[in-house]
């Protein structure tokens, strides 16, 4: 009984801070090597490939209006140095439901035989709805508001993508803009678009001739919060099978798993265990992707390459 309160006092407070702060930061993934034309427009096409991706996390499962969200992407080259990429995102929090569609544009530029850099575009479309009737207030004039509808807000972003068959490192900002969704004379900038940084790298080793193994980092970087981290390390087995670990600063562990069905699709699955107080009303995070990849025959990898 006493579990029952407590987890009902963190889905209260978990409703305010969407309230007072909601889209302060984008939804975090922690298999984010793997959709990273999300956060940087210059990824799309750069796998030299048609790459199609979806994506479902259910974060904090058993709390009551914990984040969810869903992803759906597909980019490819066009012509020799440019990439096109077209990405929906649906992310739920309480009574917010925000759904972006974005569109990416990237031009490559072939830096030697080994390093290509690309450059960058994103324009997105954000729609927000946040239903306050789903509050189940004591007072019902506790918050005096209106709810909003389909509230319509523009975006652009930039980003640049150094890589390699071994190495990448790239930087974005998805969001350039900062946008308020909501403001009037007592609730002050209720809902707003706050610029975030993206630092993303990784490096590729080959250990023996089946084992290869990929450290990588994401660093988002948001103002009014802390620096976020997630550090990963991934091994490959084979071309076939991965496995790896992952940690998120101060917030979360991770175990991650994939499997290279054949050439052209591939399964990935990811478990968040918090490390902060919510872990004690919580079951974790869930995180599943799947992705198909078309090659051209006169570009068809010999392996998958692994990012």
């Amino acid at each position: 009984m006493v579990l029952k309160i407590k987890k009902h006092i963190v889905s209260v407070s978990l409703v305010l801070v969407a309230l007072s702060s909601y889209a302060q930061q984008d939804p975090q993934y922690t298999q984010y090597m793997y959709n990273t034309n999300n956060v940087n427009p210059a990824y799309a096409g750069s796998r030299e490939a048609l790459s199609i991706f979806g994506l479902y996390r259910t974060q904090w499962v058993g709390l009551d209006g914990a984040p969810d969200t869903g992803v759906f992407s597909i980019h490819s080259p066009v012509g020799e140095r440019v990439g096109l990429g077209l990405t929906f995102v649906n992310d739920r929090i309480s009574i917010s439901d925000e759904s972006t569609i974005s569109i990416d544009f990237s031009y490559t530029i072939p830096l030697s035989d080994r390093y290509k850099l690309g450059f960058g575009l994103k324009t997105t479309a954000h729609l927000l709805n946040v239903d306050y009737s789903k509050l189940n207030l004591h007072d019902q004039g506790d918050i005096a508001m209106s709810n909003i509808n389909n509230k319509f807000s523009p975006n652009i972003g930039a980003g640049i993508y150094l890589y390699s068959d071994k190495f990448y490192v790239g930087f974005s900002a998805p969001n350039i803009i900062e946008t308020e969704h909501y403001n009037n004379d007592d609730v002050q900038s209720l809902a707003s678009e706050r610029i975030h940084s993206y630092l993303i790298s990784g490096y590729v080793f080959d250990l023996t001739e089946g084992i290869k193994f990929k450290p990588a980092v994401l660093a988002k970087m948001v103002e009014g919060s802390p620096l976020q981290a997630d550090i990963t390390g991934n091994f490959l087995f084979n071309e076939k099978f991965v496995l790896g670990v992952a940690w998120r600063w101060s917030e979360a562990i991770s175990g991650l798993a994939g499997f290279q069905i054949n050439d052209n699709w591939f399964i990935g699955y990811a478990y968040d265990a918090e490390t902060t107080k919510l872990a004690n009303y919580n079951s974790g995070s869930h995180e599943i992707f799947l992705r198909y990849e078309f090659f051209n025959k006169s570009k068809r990898m010999v392996s998958p390459r692994f990012f």
